[in-house]
């Protein structure tokens, strides 16, 4: 939707959203690629810093954590306020790893608004059923 612009923004594009909100996979588009040896996460974050990303691997899920602040002032001359705007706000996505993913195993790097996670594959060796035996006596 098109709306004319106030104030150099489009205020209104968001407004029909629910509560003008986006959902974390609108504000953090990721791409997940499959070679033979992992998996490579491309996140694009754009308007984010690198100190307001947090990566965690926890019980074989790998998480982003993304928090963030704005703080707008225009005012005039006489100090009276013609736009004030304050955004906080946080989103998160996360992945299942597998357990036998380590924290040392993973690279990121975080560059111009973009977070690249490259996790290799690791095979899962399969339980082995021990069997235990109990003497019998006599």
């Amino acid at each position: 939707m098109m709306m004319p612009s106030i104030f150099g923004e489009r205020f209104m594009d968001d407004f029909f959203k629910p509560f003008g909100r986006s959902t974390s996979s609108e504000l953090m588009r990721t791409d997940v690629e499959e070679s033979e040896s992992g998996y490579v996460v491309t996140m694009d974050i754009p308007g984010i810093k690198r100190e307001d990303v947090q990566v965690e691997l926890k019980d074989g899920y790998l998480t982003v954590n993304v928090s963030a602040s704005s703080d707008k002032n225009e005012q005039q001359e006489d100090g009276k306020y013609i736009r004030r705007e304050r955004y906080y706000g946080s989103a998160s996505r996360s992945f299942y790893v597998g357990d036998a993913v380590t924290q040392e195993d993973i690279k990121a790097k975080f560059e111009n608004g973009t977070l690249r996670l490259e996790i290799p594959k690791k095979d899962v060796l399969p339980e082995t059923e021990s069997r235990h035996f109990i003497s019998i006596e006599g």
